[in-house]
């Protein structure tokens, strides 16, 4: 099954990698927004061309962009169905010269994701999926790859971790997870590409107690759940997108939804909320 729109997101997606390519591991002038965090010309770059191509793919559907964010909550309140971008997510990890940073766009109606689209134009592979689509994985110029998450651990459980952000909650669920399962082994990616480890079957599970915004997870959460994932708060609800005066996500866990250590997990998340 495909959603009538994706083909043309994959198609903008891969565009807005083309146009940030030039700048990587170059010379950069970076800024810095009024939450200190860096904005690239490579950010912006990317921002126009997919604010416009999808304007112009579906008029009516409105465009929320990290780089285009100051839209009154009163107004957002009255959106069904709008786009979520983060035309460069990784932006440090990209002005480090690291090749994990990602384009994402999401669909997203009344607050659940529709669907998902991840670029990441170092290798110019693209993952995209949503529930009820699939998840796929595929290198530019090849075939598409059908890919789902994993349900029983590999040789160790697998946990992946983000590389600059962690806080003692998540380390009191690490030393939980290792209880359970033995040594844990540890998978350090950057930007939305976390996401897509466990939606290949590469991790099992993405806890994240520390900071992140609504555009940073939406498009991956997508693939994930396209791939037989889910993505929960710490009360084992469903993580959703209802506009809200903030942007900022609360913590949440990312996991295969049929893992028979699901419940398990959602109770080691409780005892820290």
């Amino acid at each position: 099954m495909k959603h009538a729109f994706l083909p043309a997101v994959i198609d903008l997606v891969q565009q807005a990698g083309d146009v940030i390519l030039p700048f990587w591991r170059s010379e950069l002038d970076v800024e810095r927004k009024a939450d200190e965090s860096p904005v690239t010309a490579a950010d912006l770059a990317a921002h126009r061309l997919l604010a416009d191509g999808l304007r112009a793919l579906a008029p009516e559907v409105p465009v929320l962009s990290e780089e285009d964010c100051a839209i009154p909550l009163e107004t957002r309140a009255q959106w069904t169905r709008w786009w979520l971008v983060d035309p460069l997510d990784g932006t440090k990890e990209f002005i480090a010269g690291s090749d994990e940073f990602t384009v994402n766009v999401a669909l997203i109606e009344r607050g659940r994701v529709v669907l998902g689209v991840v670029g990441v134009p170092a290798s110019g592979r693209c993952y995209y999926g949503g529930v009820g689509l699939g998840a796929w994985r595929e290198e530019r110029g090849g075939e598409p790859q059908e890919i789902g998450v994993r349900l029983s651990p590999g040789e160790a459980f697998t946990v992946v971790a983000s590389k600059r952000h962690s806080s003692p909650a998540q380390e009191r669920l690490l030393a939980g997870l290792a209880e359970r399962f033995g040594d844990l082994q540890l998978a350090n990616i950057g930007s939305s590409l976390k996401f897509c480890l466990l939606a290949e079957g590469a991790a099992d599970c993405y806890p994240r107690l520390a900071p992140t915004s609504q555009w940073d997870t939406a498009a991956a959460q997508g693939v994930l759940e396209g791939a037989g994932g889910e993505v929960l708060d710490l009360h084992g609800q469903t993580f959703t997108y209802e506009s809200r005066e903030s942007f900022l996500n609360s913590s949440f866990l990312a996991l295969p939804q049929a893992a028979e250590w699901r419940e398990e997990l959602i109770q080691l998340a409780r005892a820290l909320d």
